[in-house]
C-alpha cells in the first residue's frame, strides 16, 4: 500500500515537473519568435542537413501520393490497399480491367465458335488482351515493391527517427537558452545591486542631519528658506 502511494506521489511530482519544463520551453520558444529572447544558432552544416531533410520529406510525400494515383486511379481501391497495408495483410489478387476484357472476348469466341471469323478474331485479340493485363498487374506489383515501398520506409522509418532527434535537439537548445537567459538576468541584477547605494549606511547620517536641521532655529524667514534649500541639496547629493 505504501509502495503504491509512493509511486503515485512520484508520478504526480514527475508530471508537475514535466508540465513546468514544457511551459518554460513554450515561453522561451514564443519569446524567440517575437524577438524578445536570444536564440542559440545551430552549426551551419547541421542547419543545411535539416533543410535537406525537410525538402526530402516533402518531395517524397508528393511523389508517393502521385505515384499511387497513377498506379491506382480509383480512390476506393487505394483506401482498401492502404487498410491492408496497415493491417500487414496481403491484398487479395485481382484481375486487371485488361485481363477481364480479354476473358470476355475469349468467352464470346467460344460462344460464337472458334471456327467463325468473329470467333477466331476474338480469340486472337482476347489472348493478347489478357497478356497485356498480366503485364499491367506485374508492373503494379513490381512498382509497389521496388519504388513505393522504399519511399514508405523512408517516411515511416528514417524520417520518424530524424524528427525524434530534431525534437530532442530543439528541447536541449531551448533548455540551454533558458539557462543562459537566467544567468544573464542574475548578472544584471547583481550589477544593479552593486551600482545602487547602501541604504543602511546612508540612513543614519541622513536621519541625524535631518533631525539637526529641524532643531536649528533660523532667525529670519529668508535665511530659513536658504538653509533648508542647501540642507536638502546636501542630503540629495549624499543620497
Amino acid at each position: 500500500m505504501l509502495s503504491s502511494e509512493h509511486a503515485m506521489d512520484f508520478n504526480v511530482k514527475k508530471l508537475a515537473s514535466d508540465a513546468g519544463l514544457f511551459f518554460t520551453r513554450a515561453v522561451q520558444f514564443t519569446e524567440e519568435k517575437l524577438g524578445q529572447a536570444e536564440k542559440t544558432e545551430l552549426d551551419p552544416h547541421l542547419e543545411n542537413l535539416i533543410t535537406r531533410a525537410d525538402c526530402t520529406k516533402n518531395w517524397t510525400e508528393k511523389i508517393l501520393r502521385q505515384t499511387e494515383v497513377l498506379l491506382q486511379p480509383n480512390p476506393s481501391a487505394r483506401i482498401e490497399e492502404f487498410i491492408y497495408d496497415k493491417l500487414e495483410k496481403r491484398l487479395p489478387s485481382k484481375v486487371t480491367n485488361a485481363e477481364l476484357l480479354g476473358q470476355y472476348m475469349l468467352e464470346a469466341a467460344n460462344e460464337f465458335g472458334p471456327g467463325t471469323p468473329y470467333g477466331s478474331t476474338m480469340i486472337t485479340v482476347g489472348e493478347y488482351q489478357k497478356r497485356l493485363g498480366g503485364a499491367e498487374r506485374e508492373f503494379l506489383q513490381t512498382s509497389a515493391a521496388t519504388f513505393l515501398t522504399p519511399l514508405r520506409n523512408f517516411l515511416e522509418g528514417d524520417w520518424r527517427t530524424i524528427s525524434k532527434e530534431r525534437r530532442l535537439l530543439e528541447n536541449r537548445r531551448l533548455d540551454l537558452d533558458i539557462c543562459k537567459a537566467r544567468v544573464k538576468k542574475a548578472k544584471q541584477a547583481e550589477a544593479k545591486a552593486a551600482a545602487a547605494p547602501d541604504f543602511q549606511e546612508t540612513r543614519p547620517r541622513n536621519y541625524v542631519l535631518s533631525a539637526s536641521a529641524s532643531a536649528v532655529r533660523v532667525p529670519s524667514k529668508t535665511n530659513g528658506t536658504l538653509f533648508r534649500a542647501h540642507t536638502g541639496s546636501y542630503i540629495t547629493e549624499q543620497w
